[in-house]
């Protein structure tokens, strides 16, 4: 008989342990009918927030998403395939390195991670449900006991700095069985803290919130301000790789015409017209072109390979740029600025993103200190609480909490840091502002200087092309030595280089003008054109309210 209702009371745990268990089953089947993609949910999230934060202003909102989400429909789509023709445009190198640069990439996750640090700060003020359990079976050869517990609430931080939390109890298979003398001690309890003088403030309490949000507005303006230097600098190095390219042409062309020209001496030696030392000479001289013909080679074959890390293709890809790139600044050039030096430096200092965000930085640090002196007031707030036992027994507390404040040394250290730092933001702010003005100031000078070069140098090369005429008639003739003609090559070819090195700084020089100026606007597709967006910058802002003291 004794043995019979041991068997029984077996059974019946077993019955409880197997109930419990198909509840904890119940409570993991409800989690996991949460976001079936975590990823994708992280990826909608984040871009909502980025979408929301990017305004018109600040750019096109195009080729900013990290390479493993679904790109918008204005990304720039290049592959690393280069074209059939083996010749790389300018638009198909920017776009080309819009899509693989390695630093390019690691500025949209800089983007992406700094707002999916926003959506970490935002969770702290929403819902924030808990929930867990578990079944326990145990036979110490005398009695067996099956135990199920859980634990199922949920959190939440109001604005006004309240502190809402429930809870379910725990052992709640018990109290649904109806044993209720089991122990447990609590089915629903719920608890509420609501702070009346120290952190009461919204303005205190949304502060990390209020902080991400401005972080993610900086970090867009930081990239849209990268994206600027970056086409600046994907050009830049374009326009380099064509000028030595133009030296490589220039020197094949001056070897030729030496080699032109030693056919030339040869024929009037044999009519015995020029002494046979003449030819020596020359030939010495195609020997040095010819050397200087391979140092030049290996240089433009070195800066294409160091262009194609930039473009984020292998060195291993063999491609040429485009010469009609550069005929075509022989022929047209760069449209030159038509504003004065202080409307350049007006424009910059309301335009520039850096200097946007260096002032806003001032502005963060006030609220710093708005939220240091806070912490410097008495602390009372009203806290309760609620339980709810399986015996249907109430139990209800509270009442005020207050904390004096008898020791602020930690508090104070806060506050007297955050006005230091406050003084660092503005003086950072000034320097910033500074900065641009030097940078502008600089980029017209070297502007003025390129264009003023420029001239010069095609004028000599103009100067230099009549003089080779001039003297290979006079050869010719007989009426100069071959070593005019010499000289009158070598200038010839120096004059080229020099002139193709000043036209590339003269558009380099613009390019840099109208990036530091920021009137330089990025396009959808990678490529750069001048546009009246701004953004202006609070010019008030480092100078707001300076007043702020503990309350």
């Amino acid at each position: 008989m004794r043995r019979g209702l041991r068997m029984m009371d077996r059974s019946h745990n077993h019955r409880w342990l197997r109930l419990g268990l198909a509840c904890l089953g119940g409570l993991v089947v409800l989690a996991g009918c949460g976001p079936k993609n975590y990823k994708q949910d992280a990826d909608k999230r984040v871009y909502d927030i980025i979408d929301r934060k990017w305004t018109p202003e600040l750019g096109a909102k195009a080729n900013y998403k990290i390479s493993d989400v679904e790109p918008s429909p204005y990304d720039v789509r290049a592959d690393r395939d280069i074209p059939v023709s083996g010749v790389l445009t300018l638009q198909e190198a920017v776009a080309i390195a819009t899509a693989h640069n390695r630093e390019y990439q690691l500025q949209k996750e800089h983007l992406y991670t700094t707002a999916l640090d926003q959506r970490l700060v935002r969770h702290g003020y929403e819902w924030q449900l808990f929930g867990g359990g578990s079944a326990i079976y145990s036979n110490d050869g005398k009695d067996e006991t099956v135990s199920v517990e859980a634990n199922v609430g949920f959190n939440r931080l109001l604005s006004t700095g309240a502190l809402v939390s429930t809870r379910v109890g725990t052992r709640w298979l018990d109290a649904l069985l109806g044993f209720r003398e089991s122990g447990l001690s609590s089915v629903l309890g719920a608890a509420v803290t609501v702070p009346l003088l120290r952190g009461s403030d919204p303005k205190v309490v949304l502060e990390p919130l209020t902080q991400a949000e401005r972080d993610t507005l900086y970090q867009i303006r930081t990239f849209n301000r990268f994206r600027k230097t970056f086409v600046v600098s994907v050009i830049t190095q374009y326009y380099e790789v064509l000028e030595l390219h133009e030296v490589v042409r220039n020197t094949e062309d001056y070897r030729n015409s030496l080699e032109k020209l030693c056919r030339q001496v040869e024929r009037l030696i044999g009519a015995g017209r020029l002494p046979a030392e003449e030819l020596d000479r020359v030939r010495q001289e195609i020997l040095r072109a010819r050397d200087t013909y391979i140092l030049a080679k290996n240089e433009y074959d070195r800066f294409l390979d160091q262009y194609k890390i930039t473009l984020g293709v292998p060195p291993t890809s063999e491609f040429t740029l485009d010469d009609g790139v550069f005929d075509a600044l022989q022929t047209r050039g760069l449209p030159r600025p038509d504003f004065a030096l202080d409307e350049a430096v007006e424009a910059a200092l309301c335009r520039r993103l850096d200097v946007v965000n260096s002032a806003d930085l001032v502005l963060d640090a006030q609220r710093a200190v708005y939220v240091a002196a806070d912490g410097l007031r008495p602390g009372l707030a009203l806290a309760g609480n609620a339980d709810v036992g399986t015996n249907g027994d109430k139990t209800i507390a509270g009442g005020p909490v207050l904390d004096l404040p008898l020791d602020r040394v930690r508090e104070q250290d806060v506050y007297r840091r955050a006005l230091i730092l406050l003084n660092q933001r503005r003086r950072e702010y000034e320097l910033a502002a500074d900065t641009v003005r030097l940078e502008v100031r600089e980029a017209h000078r070297k502007l003025m200087e390129a264009a003023e070069r420029y001239a010069v140098l095609s004028e000599g090369l103009t100067l230099a092309r009549e003089r080779i005429h001039k003297t290979s008639m006079l050869l010719e003739y007989v009426r100069v030595s071959s070593r005019r003609v010499l000289d009158a090559e070598q200038h010839l070819h120096n004059a080229r280089n020099e002139a193709a090195d000043a036209l590339v700084d003269y558009a380099v020089a613009t390019l840099d003008f109208y990036r530091d100026t920021d009137v330089l606007q990025v396009r959808p597709d990678g490529m750069w054109e001048i546009g009246p967006s701004a953004t202006p910058v609070a010019k008030t802002a480092p100078n707001a309210d300076r007043s702020i003291t503990p309350k």
